[in-house]
C-alpha cells in the first residue's frame, strides 16, 4: 500500500521502458493514447492523487525505450516495492523499473548528462523484428557508414538533421559516441550524445544508409551536416528501429529506493 503519512511533498524520478509501437509518441496530448497519459493515469488511480509528470526525452510516435524517466511531485512515500501494483496496472506494454527519491529541485531533462539511443535494422525477413526494427534487405558497406558516423562526433549544429518546427533555442549538439554494428544482415547504429534534435537519430540513420548503399559520398555526406538545410537529409528510417537505449545522470540515480 502507498504510505501516504505524510504532508511533505517529495519529487520522485521514475524509469521505465516500452513498445512505442500502439502509442502516438510519449508526451502527453488530446485525444491521442500516449506512453506519459498511461503512467499519469495509473499513477493517479494508485496514489489517489493527481499525478503530473515531466519526461527527460520525448520519443515520437512508434519509438520504443529500453530506458526513459520522467519525474513527478508527490504527498507521500513511494519505494520499489509500489512499483509492482502500478504494473499490475499499466498495459503489457508499459513497464516501471525503478523510482529514485530526489532532491526537490532535480529537473529529469535538464539534469541528464547524456542520452542513449540504438537504431535497429534487419535484412532478412524476421516476425520476431517486425514492428521492432527496420526492414532493409539491401547490402551496406561498414567501412563507409563509419566513415560518415566521423563526420558527426563532437560538436556541431546538426539544423540539417531536425525535422521543421523543431522549437528549440540552438541546433547544437555534443555527440560523444557514434558507431554502426554488423552482424550478418542485421545493423545497429549507436549514438550517445548530450541532448538530440527532433528527428535527428532518424535523419541521420536514413542520409548514412544512403552512404552505405554508395548512393552518397562521404564528401556529400558532410556537405549535407554543413548545409543547416534539412531537406537536403533523408529521414525515411521508420520510427519502429528506434530505442531510447538509456539517460545518463552521473551520480545523481546512484540507488533506487
Amino acid at each position: 500500500m502507498v504510505n501516504n503519512h505524510t504532508d511533505k511533498v517529495q519529487r520522485y524520478f521514475l524509469s521505465l521502458k516500452y513498445n512505442g509501437s500502439g502509442y502516438a509518441g510519449f508526451q502527453i496530448q488530446e485525444n491521442a493514447n500516449t506512453i506519459q497519459g498511461e503512467v499519469e493515469k495509473a499513477l493517479s488511480i494508485y496514489t489517489k492523487q493527481y499525478i503530473v509528470l515531466t519526461g527527460s526525452s520525448r520519443t515520437d510516435a512508434g519509438v520504443h525505450a529500453n530506458c526513459n524517466f520522467f519525474h513527478f511531485d508527490y504527498k507521500g512515500e513511494l519505494t520499489e516495492r509500489n512499483l509492482y501494483h502500478l504494473n499490475a496496472i499499466l498495459p503489457p506494454d508499459i513497464s516501471l523499473e525503478g523510482i529514485w527519491n530526489v532532491k526537490s529541485d532535480a529537473h529529469c531533462r535538464f539534469d541528464a548528462t547524456a542520452r542513449h539511443y540504438i537504431y535497429k535494422i534487419y535484412g532478412k525477413k524476421d516476425p520476431f523484428l517486425d514492428g521492432r526494427a527496420w526492414f532493409y534487405p539491401y547490402p551496406m558497406d561498414l567501412n563507409a557508414l563509419n566513415d560518415a558516423t566521423a563526420i558527426i562526433l563532437g560538436v556541431h549544429d546538426f539544423t540539417s538533421f531536425a525535422k521543421k518546427r523543431s522549437q528549440v533555442k540552438t541546433h547544437i549538439c555534443d555527440i560523444s559516441r557514434c558507431i554502426w554494428h554488423q552482424n550478418g544482415k542485421n545493423w545497429e547504429f549507436e549514438i550517445m550524445g548530450n541532448r538530440f534534435l527532433r528527428g535527428m537519430v532518424r535523419g541521420l540513420v536514413g542520409t548514412m544508409v544512403k552512404v552505405g548503399r554508395g548512393k552518397m559520398s562521404i564528401q556529400e555526406f558532410e556537405n549535407v551536416l554543413l548545409s543547416k538545410d534539412n531537406t537536403m537529409a533523408d529521414f525515411a528510417a521508420p520510427a519502429c528501429g528506434l530505442y531510447l537505449q538509456d539517460v545518463l545522470y552521473g551520480d545523481m540515480l546512484k540507488k533506487n529506493l
